[in-house]
Formats: C-alpha cells, structure tokens, sequence
C-alpha cells in the first residue's frame, strides 16, 4: 500500500517553525501533543528539547 504523506513543516499550523504542525499532519493527530512533548523535553535543562526541534527544522522540508 503506498501513501502519498510526506512530512514538511506546517505553513497554517506552527508557532515558531511549523515542525509541530507538520508531525501532527503526518502521524494523524493533533499537534499539541507534539508541542506538549517537546515543552516536557524542555524541563530538565532545555537542551534535549531545543536540540530535537532545531535538529528537526533543520531536516524537514517546508511546505511549498
């Protein structure tokens, strides 16, 4: 079975890049639970959650 999903970054659904926006898009559910996700990786210290979502604007593509 072939999908035609591709993940990009979010141009109607982001706050700072769209990288919620576009996983949520991707997997099929709501994009707060990504947001939530990263803000939790946030707490001890910052860095794991600034990392992944630095890491992840870099390497998804923007919606056309």
């Amino acid at each position: 079975m072939e999908s035609n999903r591709l993940l990009r970054r979010s141009r109607e659904d982001h706050w700072v890049a769209g990288v919620c926006g576009g996983l949520g898009r991707f997997f099929g559910i709501a994009p707060g639970w990504f947001r939530l996700g990263f803000f939790l990786l946030l707490l001890p210290g910052g860095v794991p959650g600034l990392l992944v979502y630095f890491i992840c604007w870099l390497v998804i593509p923007a919606e056309r």
